[in-house]
């Protein structure tokens, strides 16, 4: 049996470790999180943790490599500290498309980083949507993969028309088919296609959009390249609208320009990743939170309950 809950909260998204602990009815425990003069990461737990239940929140967002150390860093802490099992909850995994060589010297930096987790203490991972799958193989501990899916249809069942769910590349198809079979809508995919390099990439629709709501979903926007000519695409084919839905809102470089600018009327993110200013940026951005969802994965592991009624 478990010791007592204990939260910890990193610093990349403190307002979704708030969320949380207010649905577990629970006080985050007290962390000391700061850097030395030279930048060095300081942490220091401020209560006694010796045979808790321990479970650290943190988005392996930009600053990624800062967010990952101080998650090392806790972990290790709470090692040290005698506490009896310790869950890491990354909600959004970072380093996660770097999953396989695709070059001869390259790293598998999603393995390493795994490993990292694992050598500084950790003894679970729950994350949500991570971008390959095959990712929960690089850990010697059990993972939790959870889906924002559940949450983002919420707000699509209210959308009002015939919606087809499209997939923006052949690789998220399995993704966008989980949400078509539970919406009980159309399917499409982007086929996109460069010829020859430093050429324009062709874009295809592969499936029927015309006169219908496009849905275009993804795990994560990052530069929000493909997106925006996702978009472009399915207008151009006949879809009365297009609205986007991704877990992640990365957007990095001159992803919010691009929002701004592209064909989407609305584009549905979760809050795995904070925003910040970008939010009042893009009038287009709407936010669903999937703090209850990581609410229930941590109370159903802290009593060793079944989280299988949280997957899709």
């Amino acid at each position: 049996m478990a010791g007592q809950l204990k939260i910890i909260s990193g610093t990349s998204n403190p307002e979704l470790s708030r969320s949380i602990v207010e649905k577990l009815g629970v006080e985050l425990t007290p962390v000391l999180l700061d850097t030395f003069s030279d930048g060095e990461i300081r942490v220091e737990i401020q209560d006694n943790v010796r045979g808790d239940d321990v479970f650290v929140i943190q988005s392996l967002s930009k600053p990624v490599n800062f967010n990952l150390m101080q998650t090392c860093l806790i972990l290790d802490a709470l090692k040290r500290a005698s506490a009896r099992r310790v869950t890491a909850v990354l909600p959004y995994y970072g380093y996660a498309r770097q999953d396989r060589k695709v070059s001869p010297r390259a790293p598998i930096s999603a393995k390493l980083v795994a490993d990292f987790l694992c050598v500084a203490g950790m003894s679970r991972l729950i994350t949500i949507d991570v971008h390959a799958g095959q990712i929960q193989g690089f850990f010697n501990v059990p993972v939790d993969n959870l889906f924002a899916a559940p949450v983002a249809l919420e707000y699509l069942r209210g959308i009002e028309g015939e919606i087809v769910i499209v997939s923006p590349d052949a690789g998220g198809v399995e993704r966008a088919r989980a949400y078509a079979k539970r919406l009980n809508a159309g399917l499409a995919i982007i086929d996109k296609r460069r010829d020859k390099p430093n050429q324009a990439t062709a874009m295809n629709v592969i499936g029927d959009v015309d006169k219908k709501i496009a849905v275009v979903v993804d795990d994560m926007i990052d530069t929000a390249g493909t997106m925006a000519a996702a978009a472009d695409v399915l207008r151009n084919h006949g879809a009365l609208d297009v609205i986007a839905c991704a877990t992640h809102p990365v957007l990095s470089g001159p992803a919010i320009e691009r929002l701004i600018a592209s064909s989407f009327s609305k584009i549905l993110i979760s809050d795995t990743i904070p925003l910040g200013d970008k939010a009042a940026a893009c009038d287009k951005l709407q936010v669903f939170s999937i703090a209850d969802l990581l609410a229930k994965a941590i109370r159903n592991t802290h009593t060793e309950s079944s989280v299988s009624e949280l997957f899709i």
